[in-house]
Parts: C-alpha cells; sequence; structure tokens
C-alpha cells in the first residue's frame, strides 16, 4: 500500500514571495480548534494528489497579494490592495480577508516563485485544485491558460513562459457570478438565508507546481473487475515518443502480483488472483507503480493505488431491485455532507480537519457520505478509500429557476428546466471533468447528477451521459427531484420522519433509497453561526431529546429494509451557517449525541436480514 509519508514529499526550496505580514483571521464568527494550527507561511503544506504520486513538487499556498478590480479591467494590477491566504476563498475568514466580490469585479492575486534547481531541464506544471469560477492565468505577464469551472483540477505547463534565472511572477485573474450566472455554484448565494450559503469565490484548493520529464505520465485510470479477478489499467503519456513504453506494476504490499508492459495510451488488463475486496468493514488497497521506458531507460515514474470491488444491481427473492456491493446486498446509510467549514468555507482549514469529519462519520457507525452539492480535494476521497466510507457523490447544482413538489405519499414532478445552449455546455463539460478527476477512487460508488430538480434538465439524456461516462458505477438521477424512469435509483426526501419509495410503483425497477430525511434540530449556544433565527426542520432543547428522537427514526428503518430499501441518508454531518440540524456543531467542538451510542444505533441496520438475492 502507498505509506501516507509519500504525501509529503517535496523539493526543499527557498520561495520568494511577498513580505509576510501578520495574518489573522477576519471578522467575528465562530472558528474551529483547527484554525489555531494554520501556518501561514504554508497552510494546507499535503501532498495534493494522492492517486497520482512524484516527489518532484512545489506547494505554492501560503499568502498572495490581491485586488478586487471592475470586471471589465483586463490587465495584470500594478499594485494590489493587500494579502491573501491562499488557498482559502476571499469571503472566508481564514483568507484574513474577509470580503465579498460579486459579478461586477474580477478578483487578481499575484506572487513570486523562485522555482528549485531541481526543475531544470525539465517540463514545469502548475497545477490548481479548484478555482470557482472563470480563471484567467498568466506567468511572467504572458497568458498560459483559460479554466472554466468551480469544481474540477486543472494544469497548464508553464514551461515556456519562465525565466531562465530569478523570480517568476505567476498571477491569477478570477471571475465568479455566483447566483448571478448559469455556472454549477451548488448552496452558494450573494444573500444567503436558510439553506443557502456565503458565496466562494476564488483559489479554494491548494496550488502546486511540479516537475516532469519532457514526456510524462499524464492521467491513469483504473477500473476494477471482481468477477473476473482483473483490474484494467490505462496510462496516458504526454508528449509520446515513438517506442516508448509504459510498465504497470500492481503489488499487495511489497509483493508484485501483476505487471504488463505495453504502449502509452493501452489499456492493460492485469490478474489479481484471490483478490482481497474492498469494503467498509475492510477496506483493502493494492499500490500501483507505473513508469514510463524510452530506450529501455526509466524515465518517469508515479505511484498510485487501487482497490477491487463493485457496485451493482441485484433483485432479491421478492422481485425488489437491490443495491449491491461485491455482489453481495449492504444496507448504506450515512449522512449528507455538505463539507463547509465556519472559518474556511469551502476549504477545511487543516488536514487534520478534512480527515475529521471522515473519522466522525465512520466512528458513529455509517458506512456512506453523500456529498451535497459540492466536490472535496483529492485527498478526502482518498481518507474515504483508507477509512472505508462509501460516497455518493452530487453534482454541484446551478441554473436553478425550475422547482419541485413532493408530500407524503405524492411523488415530486415538475417540468425539466429550458437551459441555454451556453448554460447545458457549462454542466457537460464540468460534470464530465469531475467524473474524469474522480474516476479513480474506489469510495465512489454513486453519481447524482441533479438534486430535488435544482436546475434539472434533459434528464434521460444526463443520466444516459453519466452512464456512458462510467459505466462502473450507479447512477442517482434525481435525488428527490423530478422522478424518472431512467437510472438505477428512486430517491425520496422527506422531512423529518423517514419515509420509501413506494415498492408497488417502484421496487422492480429501480433500487429504493431514502435520500434525504432527519434535520433534526439542536442549536448550541456559543456555537452557531449567528445568535439568533437558527433553524432545522424540527428543533429540540436538549441533547437527550433530540437522541430520542433520532433514535425512534433510525428504529423504523429495519422494517423499511425488509420492504425494500437499499439506502439511507441523514441530514446531516454538521451545523451550517443558520442551520443548526447537524450531528455535530458548525465548528465540530461538540458532538450532539455520543458517538458509541450512534455507532450502537446503526448496528442494527446492517444485521444479517431476510434479503435474498436472485443468482
Amino acid at each position: 500500500m502507498m505509506r501516507p509519508s509519500l504525501f509529503l514529499v517535496a523539493v526543499t526550496v527557498i520561495v520568494s514571495s511577498v513580505t509576510q505580514a501578520q495574518w489573522k483571521p477576519a471578522g467575528d464568527r465562530i472558528m474551529t480548534s483547527w484554525a489555531a494550527k494554520i501556518d501561514p507561511q504554508q497552510p494546507l503544506p499535503e501532498y495534493p494528489r494522492p492517486q497520482m504520486v512524484r516527489n518532484t513538487w512545489l506547494n505554492l499556498n501560503g499568502q498572495w497579494q490581491y485586488s478586487a478590480l471592475p470586471a471589465s479591467e483586463q490587465n495584470i494590477p500594478t499594485a494590489y490592495a493587500g494579502k491573501i491566504l491562499v488557498p482559502f476563498a476571499i469571503e472566508s475568514a481564514l483568507s484574513g480577508v474577509g470580503k465579498t466580490v460579486g459579478k461586477d469585479s474580477a478578483l487578481w492575486y499575484q506572487r513570486t516563485v523562485s522555482v528549485p534547481a531541481a526543475f531544470k531541464n525539465k517540463r514545469v506544471l502548475l497545477h490548481f485544485g479548484a478555482v470557482d469560477w472563470l480563471c484567467d492565468v498568466y506567468v511572467n505577464g504572458k497568458k498560459v491558460g483559460t479554466h472554466q469551472g468551480g469544481y474540477d483540477p486543472f494544469s497548464m505547463d508553464i514551461t515556456t513562459a519562465l525565466t531562465k534565472s530569478g523570480n517568476q511572477q505567476i498571477a491569477v485573474r478570477v471571475w465568479d457570478p455566483t447566483d448571478e450566472g448559469p455556472q454549477p455554484r451548488g448552496k452558494q448565494v450573494n444573500k444567503p438565508n436558510g439553506i443557502w450559503y456565503t458565496p466562494v469565490t476564488g483559489i479554494w484548493q491548494t496550488v502546486w507546481l511540479e516537475a516532469v520529464p519532457q514526456t510524462y505520465i499524464s492521467n491513469i485510470k483504473q477500473t476494477p473487475d471482481i468477477d473476473k479477478s482483473v483490474v484494467r489499467v490505462m496510462a496516458e503519456v504526454a508528449h509520446a515518443q515513438p517506442g516508448d513504453q509504459v510498465v504497470i506494476t500492481a503489488l499487495k504490499g511489497s509483493e508484485k502480483i501483476a505487471e504488463q508492459t505495453v504502449a502509452p495510451g493501452t489499456e492493460v488488463t492485469l490478474s489479481i488472483p484471490n483478490a482481497e475486496l474492498w469494503s467498509p468493514k475492510k477496506p483493502f488497497l493494492y499500490d500501483l507503480k507505473v513508469s514510463l521506458q524510452q530506450k529501455n531507460k526509466k524515465t518517469d515514474e508515479v505511484s498510485s493505488y487501487f482497490a477491487m470491488r463493485k457496485i451493482s444491481v441485484g433483485t432479491d427473492n421478492k422481485g425488489i431491485q437491490r443495491m449491491l456491493l461485491n455482489n453481495e446486498f449492504v444496507f448504506q446509510y450515512g449522512p449528507l455532507d455538505q463539507g463547509w467549514w465556519p472559518d474556511g468555507l469551502y476549504t477545511a482549514p487543516t488536514d487534520e480537519a478534512l480527515k475529521f469529519d471522515i473519522e466522525q462519520t465512520k466512528a458513529m457507525g455509517f458506512n456512506m457520505i453523500r456529498k451535497h452539492v459540492k466536490v472535496e480535494p483529492a485527498r478526502w476521497y482518498n481518507y474515504c478509500d483508507r477509512l472505508g466510507i462509501l460516497v455518493w457523490q452530487d453534482m454541484p447544482s446551478g441554473d436553478l429557476g425550475n422547482r419541485w413538489e413532493s408530500r407524503p405519499g405524492v411523488y415530486g414532478r415538475a417540468s425539466d428546466k429550458d437551459r441555454t445552449p451556453e448554460s447545458e455546455t457549462i454542466f457537460r463539460n464540468e460534470w464530465r471533468a469531475i467524473m474524469e478527476k474522480l474516476h479513480h477512487f474506489p469510495s465512489i460508488v454513486v453519481w447524482v447528477p441533479f438534486n430535488e430538480g435544482w436546475g434539472q434538465f434533459k434528464t434521460k439524456e444526463i443520466v444516459e451521459f453519466t452512464q456512458q461516462l462510467d459505466p462502473s458505477r450507479l447512477v442517482n438521477s434525481a435525488s428527490g427531484g423530478n422522478f424518472e424512469p431512467v437510472g438505477h435509483m428512486i430517491d425520496l426526501h422527506n422531512y423529518p420522519e423517514p419515509l420509501m419509495p413506494d415498492p408497488a410503483l417502484f421496487g422492480a425497477r429501480q433500487v429504493l433509497v431514502l435520500g434525504e430525511f432527519g434535520g433534526l434540530g439542536l442549536p448550541i449556544e456559543d456555537h452557531t453561526w449567528q445568535q439568533k433565527n437558527n433553524w432545522g426542520y424540527q428543533s429540540f432543547k436538549s441533547k437527550e431529546e433530540l437522541l430520542k428522537r433520532y433514535e425512534e427514526f433510525i428504529g423504523r428503518i429495519p422494517e423499511f429494509i425488509k420492504a425494500g430499501l437499499s439506502a439511507a441518508v441523514y441530514t446531516q454531518t454538521t451545523d451550517v451557517e443558520v442551520e443548526t440540524n447537524g450531528l455535530m456543531t458548525y465548528d465540530r467542538k461538540i458532538i450532539k449525541m455520543p458517538v458509541e451510542r450512534l455507532n450502537q444505533i446503526h448496528s442494527k441496520l446492517y444485521e444479517p436480514n431476510e434479503v435474498v438475492i436472485r443468482k
């Protein structure tokens, strides 16, 4: 298995940057305990891409200069308003700024970097984990690229823009209309209220440089097939030369179990005998090494990993569709995870904090997380892989306007939104990019293109598009939204009590899931976003009342499982801004119900049941 220490390997360098000023969080909102652990010289210093590791890289997080200028201004500024701590969005406290930008302004960043001597004679790639939303990048005054999309990582080859010596100037221009544009933006709105939160503008994931050979491994894609005891792997190579070969090696610990040599871009099938299957109970991971051979000499190598696991649908002895993990029925239960932070908004203050939510979810006895209308950094999914948490991944919603209607016993229905060609293109491009960048992570088992009809359009077409992009996973076509007989699931939302879709109506053709329920609220003094007017779907005054009601809800679910329910999602992991219906407070300082008791309650959902899958 790939060792965690690899994440921390970096080239020792001296970075020339703006003079470090005294950094402190902006505003007076509640903070997590991790905020005090941030090093403003280099926040979030960990290696950002655990699915494809090299050791020649340089973290560019830290204090950059910034200015917000009229959106019409296209020239790189000659002076800046102040300093901002990257990678925290400008609206966040941890940025040190805490200001909004809006569609009428563009946010500019600038810093200088001294490229390490170890990068000499190599290509230099500039990587961004995520920038919301439209991003132009300049190096030494030369525009090196443009990227559109707030949730997918992207890279630019900046080699030709670098000077031979001295400091290199990097400038970034970002424009983000939030809810005044058609782009995916999740829960962000210009006027936060209720279930809608503060805007997130600009860089919000790690920025870093990487040195690679002139010809280099640019991507790895692997897909397991446990029924055939194989994993299919393809390595893509940038600037490949005639005669180049790629060596792909699978390892179990230090033991080499399979290896093949092929031309770049050729898919290989590696046999994995007596495969150890990945599951929440035993999240076993194999290591993967990929090296590039040129004229019988190794010129590039990356480290990766994979898991042998399968997600599928099968029919039980009552004719009901069931969701299967590794060909067996496993009830999936997890929280709706918004992934927001009171101090960093979209960005966890530290890597320890990023991991904390997953660890607590696991300790509480959940085996799944629904990542709600947001995408996380790669390290978050890597932790899910290693800790054993199934993930349902939402597409961040955007271009809202159409609504849906639902009440107990009546399934939601509304017309699909008539999006503009520009809006459709933006959606498809970003959804494709998200799926391709996240394909690696075995913890992800379900794609969710639409939620509650928010901007839902051409449902059948988008579901087919999603299935074609990744036939190895299930598709939840419309979580709580405009239901269509497409995809693998019918997903009901109901607050606060748990309910399930009618097996007589849907069970024979789609898996039955309860995509959201609960929302039981408990505001805790000194741990809320604001002092009053906080809310939950049903609020309580004590932890004891909350636990009693929650335990009553979970007690109903085993009967639903017998009737055909395959999964359920409880709202939610933490409080978020004025919502106080989290299992934890927004600052993560208080867990509202005993972790051990939650684990005991949830264990009943995974006990042996009467479900028999037809072979």
